[in-house]
């Protein structure tokens, strides 16, 4: 997670989440975004990994990244997340790391 830390405190584009043809491009598609950003907001994003789906989610605290989060959605109680492991995670980071890099810069300023 260290490698996204330079994403904390950058302003986010809202526009720029709405654009699902072009975030998918980076392996993501938007599930939760709200219409404007208030002082505290979440944004939600779904990536595909080993048949599975990995829920985004960005806390947004003023326009800026406050905290990104990986977690793993029960697929019976989707209510119920927990994190990946840190096996889970430099998996998905060795296959899907560069096009979330690039996503962070398209949606950050």
């Amino acid at each position: 997670m260290q490698r996204f830390k330079k994403y904390i405190g950058k302003e986010v584009i809202l526009d720029k989440f709405r654009d699902s043809a072009k975030i998918a491009t980076f392996g993501v598609t938007c599930k939760s975004l709200p219409e404007t950003l208030g002082d505290f907001e979440e944004i939600e994003l779904a990536i595909d990994f080993v048949e599975q789906e990995i829920l985004l989610a960005i806390a947004v605290l003023e326009n800026k990244i406050k905290r990104i989060m990986f977690v793993q959605v029960d697929e019976e109680d989707p209510d119920a997340c927990r994190p990946l492991t840190e096996t889970q995670l430099k998996d998905l980071l060795e296959q899907k790391g560069e096009y979330l890099f690039n996503f962070f810069v398209y949606v950050t300023k």
